[in-house]
């Protein structure tokens, strides 16, 4: 019964992605799916009720981060700060450099700073609004984006996911940082390569605008209107809580935007709730955004996909599932067993929090004796940091992938363009791949030996 249950869930996820329907309906559907599963296990209404609030009270925190960035993406743009930004770096970057520089400049600031929204929020606004005044194409932008905001959510020490990775293995953090540098090598050069190419494939055909002569017709383009922008990587660098940080460029950009924009208070709060209108087409082409309603439809998804989790423990509707796991991993190999694994739990979990977690606990039924071996526990955080962590951002229905791409203002389809999390469990499995063929050349290689 409950893998049908998970079956019809997947099957309503792939309806809505094959109809072009919001993943909220599936999400809907499924909440519906597994109280339902809960009512048949004989818990009470009561009890189901407290299972779903028990789930969404643990992303508070997150909602209050989305409110946010949707206020900071707003007031970053009507305040002159994105624009300005925009304007000082069209001089000195080159279209034919800007996906490799997208790619290379998220990738420092989520080193730094250890969170790809609030990476997204920031530098990917200003990198997406960039590659738009060049006229690249945003889907490649987007792609850049989220590899880039992604590799440091990875691999920094300051990372939740690499943090969370620490705590359910029982490693070492900086351990785990050092093998993830080892196994994501290739793919950062590799990923590099690619938007190089690409840079300069398509850089050639771009056609810019002069950004300063655009913006300087709504503007007052001076130095500190940068302000907001560097008081908030400085902050994040700093180890100041994300929400402290973005709360104080907020401040300070909303007095850039009343005192030397013009702005008056109704048309900043209007601009907050809804986003930042452009007075004339040209700019609002390149501005246009933001705002908290641009972060309700994510927070809808988080809400609903949360709530599973309350339901999930409770009824132990994965435990059943858990032995398959195990079955499937001793055939195909663990780290290829759990990138599998990890895909069905990202498509179910809709965050990569959860999916994280779920991936840990169905494939730890490979053995749960390995756990007090360390070198099998630094093994297991690996392969967890090379596929549930990776693979969350590319479910086009996950927040993990929706958030970033909204924030920077960039296309849903932009995952399929995300080539470093794609060669990451790629190259892990074409290394795996390698080693059993070398092991089987050396068997053949004895067996010969001993028949001579």
């Amino acid at each position: 019964m409950e893998i049908a249950v998970l079956v019809l869930f997947c099957c309503a996820l792939l309806a809505c992605v094959i109809v072009k329907l919001s993943v909220l309906y599936a999400l809907a559907f499924g909440l519906v799916i597994f109280v339902t599963y809960a009512k048949v296990r004989h818990f009470a209404w009561r009890e189901i009720g407290s299972m779903v609030l028990s789930g969404i009270k643990t992303v508070r925190g997150i909602l209050t981060v989305f409110l946010l960035i949707g206020i900071l993406t707003a007031v970053w743009r009507v305040s002159g700060t994105l624009p300005t930004i925009i304007a000082l770096a069209m001089q000195l970057v080159q279209p034919r450099l800007m996906l490799l520089l997208a790619f290379l400049l998220n990738c420092l600031v989520s080193v730094l700073t250890g969170t790809a929204f609030g990476t997204a929020a920031t530098m990917g606004v200003i990198c997406m609004s960039m590659a738009n005044s060049m006229g690249i194409n945003p889907l490649l932008t987007g792609g850049a984006i989220l590899s880039g905001v992604f590799f440091g959510d990875r691999c920094s020490p300051v990372s939740t996911s690499a943090l969370l990775v620490k705590q359910l293995t029982h490693t070492q953090l900086f351990t785990n940082i050092r093998n993830m540098l080892k196994t994501g090598a290739v793919p950062f050069v590799a990923a590099c390569v690619v938007y190089g190419i690409f840079g300069i494939a398509l850089g050639a055909r771009s056609g810019s605008v002069d950004a300063t002569a655009v913006f300087s017709r709504e503007f007052d383009l001076r130095w500190f209107m940068v302000i907001p922008a560097i008081l908030m990587l400085a902050l994040a660098i700093g180890k100041v809580d994300v929400k402290i940080a973005m709360g104080v460029s907020i401040v300070l950009a909303v007095g850039l935007g009343y005192f030397f924009q013009g702005e008056s208070w109704m048309s900043l709060g209007r601009s907050i709730v809804f986003g930042y209108s452009a007075r004339t087409a040209e700019v609002g082409r390149l501005l246009n955004g933001g705002g908290i309603v641009s972060m309700v439809n994510v927070a809808a998804i988080v809400c609903l996909s949360s709530a599973y989790a309350g339901i999930f423990e409770r009824t132990e509707l994965l435990s059943k599932i858990k032995s398959g796991v195990g079955a499937m991993e001793s055939k195909i190999g663990n780290y290829a067993g759990m990138l599998v694994t990890s895909v069905v739990t990202s498509m179910v979990a809709c965050n990569q929090t959860l999916a994280i977690m779920l991936t840990d606990q169905l494939s730890a039924g490979v053995g749960e004796g390995h756990l007090l071996d360390e070198r099998r526990r630094e093994s297991t955080a690996l392969d967890l940091e090379d596929t549930a962590v990776v693979v969350s951002p590319l479910i086009p229905w996950s927040i993990a992938g929706a958030v970033p791409l909204s924030s920077a203002g960039a296309p849903e389809i932009s995952v399929v363009a995300a080539c470093f999390l794609y060669l990451v469990p790629l190259c892990r499995l074409a290394a795996g791949g390698i080693r059993a063929l070398k092991t089987r050349w050396s068997l053949r290689t004895d067996r010969k030996k001993v028949m001579a």
